[in-house]
Parts: C-alpha cells; sequence; structure tokens
C-alpha cells in the first residue's frame, strides 16, 4: 500500500473496480442506505405501479375540426356521450375543440345548459404521455457511498438531487461517482466538500464517543498516523482528520497537535484521559470497526453528493411538453437521463431517449372532417380510433385499419342520430337539442342542398324530444349567429374557415350566413382589408369567402390570390368583378362551391 497516497486521501484504482464491481459495502461491513431514502423509492415503486393501472380507463377525446362550427361542437358532446354510454369500461371520453366557440354554437350550448368543450389545439403526445420512472429526489447531503448503494439496488443511472419543497437541485450521476474515485484530489478534500460527521458514521460504519454527530468536517485534511509521535508532529496541524490506531501515544500526540478529530481503527477502546483531553481541545473521536486501509480507502466515500453533483444548466422537461419538441433536444444531449418537471417546477421523475419509442399515443375520433388541414395540429401523432363524418374523403391517413363512418348526409349529428337508435340508448333532452341545432344549422333549416330526407327526420324527432320546434328555434339560432358587429374582421373571418387542397393548390373557404342582407353588406367592407393580405404565402395560393343569404338562397363569394378569378368562372360561368362574384342558388360549401371548384381544377389541369 502506497502510504504517501493514503496521507493525501486518493482512492486507488482498486477501490473504483470495488465500488463498480458493488462489493464495497460488503468488504467494509457497511452498506446501509439511508433508511428515509430506501422508503422514498419503495413508495416512489408503489406510486408508479398506482399509475400504471391498467384497469383505469384510457382518455379517448372526440373532437371536430379547426374553426368550429354548431355541428362541430354538438357532435362531439353527443358522440362522446354516446361512446361512454357504450364503452365508458376501457375508455373515458372527453368531447373537445379544435377552436374558438361561434356565436350561434355559444347560442345553443347556453340553451341547453350544455359546458363548452376543452380546447384541444395539439393533439400530439406530451412528456406524460411517456413512461416516467418515479426516481424520488435525495438530499444534497447525503454520502457518496449512499447515492452509490441507492443507484445499485435500484437500478437506475442518474439520481435527481432536491430541496424539501420538492425542487430540483441538481443531478449526480453513476459516472459522476466513478470519476470522483478516479480523480486525484489532495487530502483536503474531504474538509473542502464539508463533509457532515453523520456522512462519515454511515460510511466508516463508526460511533462517535466524544464530538457532536451533527457536526461537519470543514477544516483540515485526512492524515494518517503510520509513524511514531516524534514524526507524527511534522505532519500534523491543526484541525486534520487524523486515521490511527489504539496507541495511547499516537492519539494522545493528535489531540495535543490540535487535531480536529481522530479516527480509531479496529475498534480499540479509547482510555478515559484520551476522551477527557479529546473535550477539552474541541477534538472528535470516532471509533471504526474497520482497519486502518479500510478507512483510508472508504473516507471519500463519504463527501456529500452536493460537492459533485451538476448544479447549472440542467437539461430538464416539463409534463406538458410535446414530445415532438424535446425529440431533437434528447437527440443532440449526451445525456442517459433527463428530469421532468410539473407546472410548479417540481420534480416529477426522469424519461430517457428510449422512452421516447414506447411512448403511447393520444386516442382520438374525428368527427365533421377527414382531412388533415382541417384537423386538429399534430393529427398523425395520434391514435385516431374512429372517423364520423359526412364530407368527401380527404388526405388523412391512419396507420391502422378504424372505424370511418361517412354518409352523404346533411349533417354529422344526423348521423350520430342514426347511431344512438342503433345501438339503443336512449337520447336525453339536452343531447337531442344539440344534435337538433347541429342539423337546422348545417342544412340551413332544410334549405341547403345537402339536406336529405334523412337529415329531416332526424331533426324532428330530435325537436320533439328536446321539447323545440324546428322553425322558430332556427331562426332564434341564426339571428344570434349573425350578431357579428362585436367581433373583428380576424374573428368572423376564422370562426367558420377550412383550407383544402386541391392538387398542388392550397385554397381557403369562409363562409358566414345571415337571414340579413345588410349584415352581409357590412361584413363584406369589414373583411376586404384583410382577405387581400392572405394569399400568395406558403399555407394558402387563393382564399374565397361566401357571404350567404339564408333567405334568398344565394352567396355573394369574394375571391383573392392569382387565378381566383378565372377559377370562378370556370366553376360557376360567373364574371368576377372588384373581387365580388355572384352566385344563385348556391349555399353550400361542402356541397356546391367545393366539387365545382374540384371539377374546374381538373378541367384547367387536363388542358
Amino acid at each position: 500500500m502506497n502510504t504517501e497516497a493514503m496521507k493525501s486521501g486518493k482512492d486507488t484504482v482498486g477501490e473504483v473496480v470495488s465500488v463498480l464491481n458493488g462489493s464495497a459495502a460488503e468488504e467494509s461491513g457497511t452498506g446501509k442506505p439511508d433508511t428515509k431514502s430506501t422508503r422514498s423509492f419503495d413508495e416512489a415503486a408503489k406510486d408508479s405501479a398506482g399509475r400504471g393501472d391498467p384497469a383505469k380507463p384510457r382518455t379517448v377525446y372526440v373532437v371536430g375540426h379547426k374553426n368550429p362550427d354548431t355541428d362541430s361542437i354538438c357532435s362531439a358532446i353527443s358522440y362522446a356521450y354516446l361512446k361512454n354510454q357504450t364503452d365508458g369500461e376501457r375508455f373515458r371520453f372527453v368531447p373537445a375543440r379544435a377552436g374558438q366557440v361561434s356565436a350561434e354554437t355559444q347560442y345553443v350550448l347556453e340553451r341547453f345548459e350544455a359546458e363548452v368543450p376543452r380546447v384541444l389545439d395539439n393533439i400530439g403526445t406530451r412528456v406524460k404521455d411517456m413512461e416516467i420512472r418515479k426516481v424520488p429526489g435525495v438530499r444534497r447531503n447525503i454520502s457518496l457511498k449512499n447515492a452509490w448503494t441507492l443507484m445499485t439496488t435500484q437500478n437506475v443511472f442518474t439520481l435527481p438531487i432536491t430541496d424539501e419543497s420538492d425542487h430540483l437541485e441538481g443531478l449526480i450521476t453513476i459516472n459522476d461517482i466513478a470519476k470522483s474515485y478516479m480523480e486525484e484530489y489532495d487530502s483536503a478534500i474531504v474538509s473542502v466538500a464539508k463533509t457532515p460527521y453523520r456522512n462519515i458514521l454511515e460510511t466508516l460504519d463508526a460511533e462517535m464517543i466524544v464530538g457532536d454527530p451533527e457536526g461537519y468536517f470543514d477544516r483540515g485534511k485526512v492524515v494518517i498516523a503510520a509513524a511514531n509521535p516524534d514524526i507524527m508532529e511534522n505532519y500534523i496541524d491543526e484541525h486534520d482528520m487524523v486515521i490511527l490506531g489504539n496507541r495511547y501515544e499516537s492519539q494522545l500526540c493528535a489531540i495535543e497537535m490540535q487535531a480536529g478529530c481522530i479516527v480509531v481503527c479496529l475498534g480499540a477502546p479509547v482510555s478515559r484521559t484520551i476522551r477527557l483531553l479529546a473535550e477539552e481541545h474541541g477534538c472528535t473521536i470516532i471509533v471504526t470497526p474497520l482497519d486502518t486501509y479500510a478507512v483510508a480507502r472508504l473516507i471519500n466515500q463519504s463527501m456529500p453528493v452536493d460537492f459533485f453533483m451538476r448544479k447549472e444548466h440542467l437539461m430538464t422537461f416539463r409534463l406538458d411538453d410535446y414530445t415532438e419538441n424535446i425529440r431533437e433536444t434528447m437527440s443532440q444531449k449526451r445525456y442517459r437521463d433527463f428530469p421532468i418537471l410539473d407546472k410548479k417546477g417540481k420534480f416529477v421523475g426522469m424519461i430517457s431517449r428510449r422512452n421516447l419509442l414506447g411512448v403511447r399515443k393520444r386516442g382520438l375520433i374525428l368527427v365533421d372532417h377527414n382531412e388533415v388541414s382541417q384537423a386538429v395540429d399534430n393529427v398523425l401523432d395520434a391514435e385516431i380510433m374512429e372517423i364520423i363524418d359526412h364530407h368527401r374523403l380527404g388526405s388523412l391517413e391512419t396507420m391502422a385499419p378504424v372505424y370511418f363512418r361517412n354518409q352523404p348526409v346533411g349533417c354529422t349529428g344526423t348521423i350520430i342520430w342514426q347511431m344512438f337508435r342503433e345501438r339503443g340508448v336512449e337520447i336525453p333532452a339536452q343531447i337531442a337539442g344539440l344534435l337538433c341545432s347541429a342539423i337546422l344549422s348545417d342544412t340551413l333549416m332544410f334549405r341547403s342542398p345537402t339536406c336529405t330526407m334523412l337529415d329531416v327526420d332526424a331533426a324532428r324527432a330530435l325537436a320533439d324530444l328536446a321539447g323545440i320546434e324546428c322553425k322558430s328555434y332556427a331562426s332564434q339560432m341564426f339571428a344570434a349567429g349573425s350578431d357579428l358587429i362585436s367581433k373583428t374582421p380576424e374573428e368572423i373571418l376564422y370562426q367558420d374557415y377550412k383550407k383544402f387542397e386541391f392538387g398542388d393548390l392550397n385554397i381557403s373557404i369562409g363562409q358566414v350566413t345571415s337571414m340579413n342582407a345588410k349584415e352581409l353588406d357590412s361584413i363584406r367592407e369589414r373583411l376586404t382589408p384583410v382577405l387581400e393580405k392572405l394569399p400568395g404565402g406558403r399555407e394558402t395560393d387563393m382564399v374565397f369567402f361566401m357571404l350567404t343569404n339564408i333567405i334568398e338562397e344565394t352567396t355573394e363569394l369574394l375571391c383573392y390570390g392569382k387565378g381566383s378569378e378565372h377559377l370562378v368562372k370556370e366553376a360557376f360561368h360567373q364574371e368576377v368583378e372588384n373581387n365580388r362574384a355572384q352566385l344563385p342558388g348556391v349555399v353550400s360549401r361542402k356541397k356546391q362551391l367545393v366539387p365545382s371548384f374540384m371539377t374546374a381544377i381538373s378541367q384547367l389541369t387536363a388542358l
């Protein structure tokens, strides 16, 4: 054994190998982790098991398209209700919306005392959807040996250091601990680290017979009294920690040289005289059953993790962070584990790059649309379980087969009404009112060319259940929806605004309906400056806006973007003047405008 190395407090390569093999605790007779920390790990394991309870219903969101109309909102609420009645044991279906509620829809929700669905603007998986390892935080003053024991027994590579309020203070990894054993430190490193005596007692399986166990060794160096007292006087300084045996002369010399602490090895008895002298000189006495070699080898392991942990520039994520946003960061950083914090900044657990592979996608049911451009953001990152719609087939693709129900009717609400009847589920008055409102809105009170006899039958049956009369109620609903005076041009534009892909063309189409011609004229004047700025970007080549008069069953179409006028002329054989075209009999975007545009684009492309 290199005596000089032991005097300087350096660890040997043999110690590192011993620790990395997990045998240090066995050799030293220690290895008793802090009971409080051990309980924390056990409690965390129970908590993790509880959170992963397979019996807990999985949440599935039912959501309509962006800039939702009354059909989109009411169908989401109604279908979520139906699904909870039929599949509520395995899933919890939650209605959601992908945009702001219009004045018309707000009127409907208030009329039937229904809650506004929660906003779901992004369905992408979040950190909270990942498997988070519930590694509890430990305090900054625990020893390196205790930290290592916790890591090996719990099979973790990173320990979070937290305060009493569970706020993250730092991280220590297996590599950090291994590095602390391999680095060459001077013999004062134990005091520089302000090592608690409690850590020293735990590491050396020792007993303090003189001194304060709650104190700190924060001054002096660590030396070994391997020589006779005459020589010891030359290298023992005030406040030093002296490791020695049962020789009375050596103990007396260390105390007289103002040593701060003496460590008596092999459990040797300490005389009453030495104890009294130590008390008089303020010298701490520790007795350990270990031999001098073991003590010198283990003493550095008593240092607190605070001295070695990483405290600054910690790479942390929040529970609500989207996995797509953290993926690149995780791939660039050479860290094994990343700590997760909750909304209040408190530590929750750890994730690694491997956890990204097993992230569970969020469950989703789409109603009233089936196109990516109209769906909630990151829809392709979700697990689409069903689609209920009445529009043309769009660009949406799924990874696996899904239940897809698409019928050529005027409203998604009509399809959902059918499904209630098919499954024998009674329709409450509130749900009946919502579905009836959806049908009346989408079919413009049966005036739209998309309206079928099935829509009419459904609306009348639902009206009876809801206790309303279709015609008078529809007039009230439309009147509430056409009250646009208080809204900004942007709010009017986007309250019913959809994007369509026609080959390489991206076309956006908005619509407002009203029973008041003067109100439509006012809306046109307010929207014109906004519409002029929209086309030409990467997202939109052409923009059209339908000002639809329900009473006259006609639409004034506002046209903007290169080629928009030519497209309207080709589709409807109507001239466009001052970016405006009159389309008599056209009231439906889905049934009339979009199909005509598709036909015209096909013809123009063929030419």
